[in-house]
This record gives C-alpha cells, sequence and structure tokens, in this order.
C-alpha cells in the first residue's frame, strides 16, 4: 500500500510539471498526449522505486511533501538528460538550443552528448551520494550541513541553464542565483520533515523547480519561454485549449502547500519529524 501511495505522489509530481510544460509550451507545438503523459507515467515508475528504496509512508503529510519534491527533482532531472544528451531533433524551432550546445551551437556528435550525459549523471549522483554519506551519522542535520547540501541541486540547475542560456540571453547573476538561494531556503524547511540530507537535498530541488516554473509560466502568462523568445504563435488556439490544465495544477500545489504547513505546525519548534531511508 505504501508502494502505492509513493507511486501516486510521483504521479502528482509529473502531472504537475506536465502541467506547467502544456501551458508554456503549446502555443508553439501544440498539444501531443503522448508528451503529455511522459512526466506523469515517469513520476508514477520514480515514486514507486523511492517508495520500494526508502520504505515511507505518503500518508502522513511531512512525508508527502519530501515524496513529492523528491520525485520532482528525479523526474526533471532524467527528462533534461533525455532532451539535452540523447533526444535527436531539429533545434532550429528553438531560439535557445534545447540540445547540449557550446557557446549556443547544438553538438551534432552523439557519442560526444552521450559521454557529457554521463559526466552529468555522475556529478548529479555524486552530489545524492555525498548527502546521503552524510546522514548515515543517523543524527539531526545540522544547520552547516543542510546550508551546504542543501542548495547543491539549485547550484547545478543553476550551471546548466547559464550554459545554455548565457551564450543567447547573456549572463543574467539574478537567475542563476536563483535556484540555489532558493533550495537553500527550501532545504531549511525541509529539515524539519527528515534527517537525511539526501532527502533535504532533493526535496529542496524538486520545491525549487516546482516554484520556480509556477512563477514563470503564470506570473507572465503571454511571454513565451526563453526557447521560444521571438518565435510565431504556432497554435493560437491554445491560448484557450491550456487554460484546462490550470484547476489541476492549483489542486497539486494545494496539496502539497496543506500538506507542508500541516507537517510544519505540528513539527514542535527543534523537533525534526523523522523519514528515514529503510534501506540506507
Amino acid at each position: 500500500m505504501t508502494t502505492l501511495l509513493s507511486a501516486l505522489v510521483g504521479l502528482l509530481a509529473g502531472l504537475h510539471a506536465a502541467a506547467w510544460g502544456m501551458y508554456k509550451d503549446s502555443l508553439h507545438e501544440g498539444f501531443s498526449a503522448r508528451r503529455f503523459v511522459r512526466s506523469p507515467l515517469l513520476g508514477l515508475v520514480i515514486g514507486a522505486v523511492l517508495g520500494v528504496l526508502i520504505g515511507w509512508d505518503p500518508r502522513e503529510p511531512p512525508v508527502l511533501v519530501v515524496a513529492f519534491g523528491a520525485s520532482y527533482a528525479v523526474e526533471r532531472a532524467l527528462a533534461e538528460v533525455y532532451k539535452t544528451f540523447l533526444r535527436e531533433e531539429d533545434q532550429s524551432k528553438y531560439t535557445i538550443p534545447m540540445q547540449l550546445s557550446i557557446l549556443g551551437r547544438p553538438v551534432r556528435s552523439r557519442p560526444l552528448r552521450l559521454v557529457a550525459g554521463a559526466a552529468y549523471l555522475l556529478v548529479a549522483g555524486g552530489a545524492v551520494a555525498l548527502a546521503h554519506r552524510l546522514g548515515r551519522t543517523h543524527v539531526p542535520a545540522p544547520l552547516v550541513v543542510v546550508l551546504a547540501v542543501g542548495g547543491l541541486g539549485g547550484w547545478i540547475s543553476a550551471f546548466g541553464g547559464a550554459w545554455k542560456d548565457a551564450p543567447i540571453e547573456g549572463f543574467q547573476p539574478f537567475k542563476f542565483l536563483r535556484s540555489p538561494a532558493m533550495a537553500t531556503g527550501f532545504a531549511l524547511v525541509v529539515m524539519r520533515l527528515t534527517t537525511e540530507p539526501a532527502l533535504i537535498m532533493l526535496a529542496a530541488t524538486g520545491l525549487t523547480i516546482a516554484t520556480t516554473e509556477t512563477w514563470k509560466t503564470f506570473a507572465f502568462p503571454s511571454s513565451p519561454r526563453g526557447k521560444f523568445a521571438g518565435k510565431p504563435v504556432r497554435f493560437p488556439e491554445m491560448c484557450r485549449r491550456r487554460r484546462r490544465v490550470v484547476p489541476l495544477y492549483a489542486a497539486i500545489w494545494m496539496l502539497v502547500l496543506a500538506c507542508l504547513c500541516a507537517a510544519v505546525a505540528t513539527a514542535p519548534a527543534g523537533e525534526v519529524v523523522r523519514v528515514e531511508a529503510a534501506h540506507a
């Protein structure tokens, strides 16, 4: 039952990501059911795997929040690996190439992209392994650990985004520091829900991505994503159709935020609600 519930939480994380992706991109790419269900199905599998590996019970509000954030982070990481290093796609439709690029020019060599993708996975996996090793002390994560580890996912995202966007848009210091700062802030909240640094890092990263994309998507609904800047709107009918995902998106957010508020409110000051890895 707990594995099934964890899978459902992963499904919600995938639906959340698919909703903002469809809302932002459908004006330029149209709607594809196959593309829309990709993130929910991947999130479903990720949630189930995390449920088996960690052995948590998502019926508890703090666990649901951590499971949602961790599933979100892993799903987004795998989706970016696929789009950046594996997918073969015509990049001319983008202002900013989505495929691995150097100084804004796509790398056409598939072997080179695979090597770069392997290096990216090693860095990301190494960050999670480092955080997990710190958690093997089996004591509540001290503030210094949270500040050092909690923002790692944000830093990886910041460097990856700058590598891709800066050659086209120029380097933007605020944009570069946004993800690390937000991830660290979320880590300070998540540390009240779990003592496991790896879960703190993953959950903080996932919540950061969800929050950042919510702001970019719905605060500026008429502004195209950077990758489509200057490109014509090819599917104007999606201006109306894309609104259908908003209630689902809002409902998922309300569930997660309600659980987060309940979890923080019921955790006495200085006391950590434990979400420990069952198979550390």
